[in-house]
């Protein structure tokens, strides 16, 4: 009985010591803070894009989150908290909304700033967040926050009398039928092999300057071309990095401008 009561104890003190979610430590990496990384490079460019274009065109800034679990911590709270602490939304009009995916809870939650209250009730949220419950449940999460922050935008624009370019259709393909084959793939395995057999043809007039075999002096002809093409800035062209968590920062991401929400919106789960 004693140990017992011992081993209770113990797994009080463990439980009021264990470390709650600390929102304070995260930074928006950009509309899209995927920080529990399910989101691709191509998907999160083109949802970074448009969310871009809806401020430009209506001044409401959309936010969306994706996190690993909430740690036991109420969604509601984790949602309100992270709106406030970045301030979704411009501070004059407080026209933001937050979206929030976690993961592995299974969890979804839409944050709404005082200002898009009129436009995004508590039941156009509900509606929207059921919406997108297929697309959660088999993983294509990327997708539904696409779908979603497209809506979202939509209905922004239409009460605000504008237009907002719509985000690109991507095809997928149907159940059971195989993806095209990967030509990019073979095309670069075969330059790869025409690049290495002319560089056998020069390895006789490598070997000239006292490398034992050919496969040594192969070796140092690949990691020549490769120190080079790095010291010349090959393969550095595009965005620079930097900003938020050293992500992308998209040009169009300016930062959010001190919104704020009483906790309107609504929650669901998948």
């Amino acid at each position: 009985m004693l140990r017992l009561l011992r081993l209770s104890l113990l797994a009080a003190l463990v439980a009021s010591t264990a470390w709650p979610l600390d929102v304070s430590k995260l930074q928006p990496q950009g509309y899209l803070s995927d920080f529990a990384g399910v989101v691709d490079g191509a998907s999160r460019q083109s949802i970074e894009q448009y969310c871009s274009r809806v401020e430009a065109s209506t001044g409401a800034q959309i936010a969306l989150v994706t996190l690993n679990t909430l740690e036991g911590e109420p969604i509601e709270d984790v949602a309100n908290q992270l709106f406030r602490a970045w301030g979704v939304g411009k501070k004059e009009t407080n026209e933001g909304i937050l979206l929030l995916l976690v993961i592995q809870d299974r969890r979804s939650r839409l944050e709404v700033g005082y200002g898009l209250e009129p436009i995004i009730p508590d039941g156009y949220a509900g509606s929207l967040l059921r919406e997108m419950r297929p697309a959660l449940r088999e993983g294509r999460y990327a997708e539904a926050m696409a779908v979603a922050a497209q809506q979202i935008g939509d209905r922004i624009g239409e009460k605000k009398g504008v237009q907002v370019e719509a985000l690109p259709r991507r095809q997928r393909p149907a159940s059971g039928q195989r993806e095209g084959f990967p030509w990019p793939v073979l095309v670069g395995l075969a330059a790869l092999v025409l690049w290495m057999t002319a560089a056998k043809r020069n390895v006789r007039r490598v070997r000239r300057s006292g490398f034992r075999s050919a496969d040594d002096a192969l070796t140092t002809l690949l990691l020549g071309s490769i120190l080079g093409r790095g010291m010349h800035g090959g393969g550095s062209h595009g965005r620079s990095r930097g900003g938020f968590g050293g992500f992308d920062s998209f040009d169009g991401f300016g930062g959010f401008g001190g919104g704020d929400s009483g906790g309107g919106g609504a929650s669901s789960s998948w």
